[in-house]
């Protein structure tokens, strides 16, 4: 987090309250810091405790969570750990990534339409930089497990050789404490962020602790790693977030320490002191429940949803497993006097088994109940629930029914099917939301110094920009009637789009492309109707397809009126020339227009002016005959 500790100059003075030599961030302030750490961490056990069990659930430990309420296991027999719900959160993890969001800003005031473009053409440059792809990513996996996803916006000094850049980190939910009992973190009065570090790392950064650290003070709920993870060298970093109003305006604090030693406090830095930590004084993190409960930032996932059906099918393949072995390995009482040799009865590459005087009742075989199908079905049903309870049906994962051919039929209930994971990708589009905002706002107070950008375009053209925060500053508004008007502050709303199509969507807009240009809607003498047509669909990038037709019919226009005039000019100038022309209007617009004047004939031979071509006009009569009721078709 040492990163995250930002140090840009202010020409802000200090508080007034700030008297020399008193800081009003002291160890009595880190004491009070604990004890309400302690306090959120108390609050929170329920919460990590259910992390805790997710996490094994995911790691297919099946066994630690249903050992707590079942037998299954405890006999060091064979056990069944399947992998349903693991498969479901697979599933889920797969639909989030395949329609990746992207932002697009908007301006709210046509002064800032061209600083929006600029946002639009910088910010994906900057995510991609920051790699932000993989940590949504995880973010993906950790709402799909736990059932919240937590991302952290904040500014990295030491980026770019010190340049420094907004990053976007998924953040171990076992590490953030807030207030108990609320549902957005940006009311909670504190909020915590602790990791561990390792001795030496800690003393190089801040030699002053040289010799001072003594023993950890705080220990956070870790997760129950497959790994041998030695933490006795390592402590315990806690940063935390607080808000605080001086001078009418609500700041964003921020204090930094390690076993009671303050490492960075901003209410004790001068040129940050009255500014705050961030400008737009909110906690620069971003939950996102997938399934929202009451009192806590935090939701339940898939894994909560499952678990109980996931128990009861572990819990009967492994009693069928067991069925199994018992009927495929037969088993016998013997009698104490039988005389039966068990070693080579036992032993089935002996051919010879020894018996002394056995008789019938020897050796009896026990008899073994095989399970019929009924119990089958009890846990195919069961499988059947937990698929329906999560979302994740056949139909969903691309398993369509027998019977099912029409593409259309096999859309439709795809889409149907889809409804869950659309109602939670809505969700994690409102965080990404929050996200870009967060961007802009640190874009608005760190982008001081121009920085260049490579953007790709349309076609592959390649444009590099300079681009700087100078269009996220507050304007002037000027002076009316001798009245000072103030600034007006930059605002942008933000449309979040899908930057990336499943194959199916693709090849669905393949087949609506060629399906409209097989029907002539791209012909620009069919422009009005194919508008019409156009404006009643929906489908991606139909208001660039109406643009572009209504650019090609006017160029369409223009051009047949041009070359109308140039017809008028050459027929006085030199009638052959004048033939020339006509055979290629003939050729590009279809038929001939009627041109400027009346002196000169622009139809072809037998054709009045302005009258249809031959195939059109037979169109037309079929049309007119087809509309007619039976017995009453006439013909025109």
């Amino acid at each position: 987090m040492d990163n995250e500790i930002v140090t840009q100059a202010s020409d802000v003075a200090a508080p007034e309250a700030m008297a020399p030599g008193i800081q009003p961030v002291d160890e009595e302030q880190v004491k009070k810091f604990m004890q309400i750490l302690e306090k959120y961490k108390t609050g929170k056990k329920g919460t990590a405790e259910r992390i805790l069990a997710s996490e094994n659930w995911w790691k297919l430990h099946n066994h630690r969570e249903e050992q707590k309420t079942t037998q299954i296991g405890k006999d060091g027999a064979y056990m069944s750990q399947s992998a349903w719900t693991h498969n479901v959160i697979v599933s889920k993890h797969a639909d989030m990534m395949e329609i990746y969001p992207m932002g697009k800003f908007l301006p709210r005031e046509e002064a800032d339409q061209e600083e929006a473009e600029r946002l639009n053409s910088i910010v994906p440059c900057v995510l991609e930089r920051t790699d932000f792809e993989s940590q949504y990513s995880d973010f993906a996996w950790q709402k799909c497990k736990t059932g919240t996803g937590v991302l952290s916006v904040v500014w990295d000094k030491g980026l770019l050789n010190g340049l420094g850049d907004i990053v976007a980190k998924q953040v171990n939910l076992l590490n953030l404490y807030w207030e108990p009992g609320i549902r957005d973190i940006q009311e909670s009065p504190y909020f915590f962020h602790t990791e561990l570090m390792d001795k030496s790392v800690l003393e190089e950064q801040y030699p002053e602790l040289k010799d001072k650290l003594k023993a950890r003070d705080f220990y956070d709920t870790k997760f129950l790693y497959d790994d041998t993870v030695d933490d006795s060298n390592k402590y315990t970093v806690i940063n935390v977030y607080y808000k605080k109003r001086i001078k009418g305006k609500r700041t964003l604090q921020y204090c930094k320490f390690v076993s009671g030693f303050i490492l960075f406090a901003s209410e004790n830095d001068p040129d940050m002191a009255e500014r705050g930590l961030y400008d737009h004084g909110l906690y620069p993190y971003v939950f996102d429940p997938l399934y929202p409960i009451e009192g806590s930032p935090c939701g339940y996932g898939y894994i909560d949803i499952c678990q109980n059906p996931q128990t009861a099918i572990d819990i009967m393949r492994t009693a069928y497993v067991k069925n199994a072995m018992a009927g495929a390995t037969p088993r016998y009482f013997s009698r104490n006097d039988g005389g039966v040799n068990e070693d080579e009865f036992l032993d089935l590459s002996n051919p010879i088994v020894h018996v002394n005087n056995t008789s019938d009742d020897a050796l009896k075989r026990i008899d073994h109940n095989y399970l019929d199908g009924s119990y089958l079905r009890v846990m195919d049903s069961t499988i059947q629930e937990l698929r329906e309870t999560s979302g994740n049906t056949e139909t969903s994962t691309g398993n369509i029914q027998s019977g099912v051919t029409a593409a259309s039929a096999i859309a439709a209930l795809q889409e149907a099917s889809g409804k869950g994971s659309r109602d939670s990708n809505r969700s994690s589009y409102r965080c990404y939301k929050k996200v870009l905002n967060l961007y802009v706002e640190l874009i608005r107070q760190f982008y001081d110094l121009p920085r260049q950008f490579r953007i790709t375009g349309q076609n592959g053209f390649v444009r590099f920009i300079e681009y700087s925060n100078a269009g996220l500053k507050p304007v002037p508004m000027g002076n009316h009637f001798g009245v000072d008007m103030g600034y007006r502050l930059p605002v942008f709303d933000i449309r979040v789009e899908v930057e990336k199509k499943n194959a199916y969507s693709t090849v669905a807009q393949n087949e609506l492309a060629l399906q409209l240009y097989k029907m002539g809607m791209f012909n620009p003498q069919m422009a009005e109707q194919a508008i019409m047509c156009i404006s009643m669909m929906d489908f991606d990038g139909k208001d660039d397809i109406i643009q572009k037709i209504s650019r090609n019919a006017m160029m369409m226009q223009k051009l047949s009126e041009y070359m109308a005039l140039a017809l008028q000019f050459a027929q006085q100038v030199d009638p052959m020339m004048a033939q020339g022309i006509m055979q290629d209007m003939a050729q590009t617009l279809g038929t001939m227009p009627a041109p400027a004047s009346g002196n000169v004939s622009l139809t072809k031979p037998g054709q009045a002016i302005g009258a249809e071509p031959a195939n059109v006009e037979r169109a037309r009569e079929k049309s007119n005959n087809a509309s007619q009721p039976e017995g009453g078709q006439q013909r025109v």
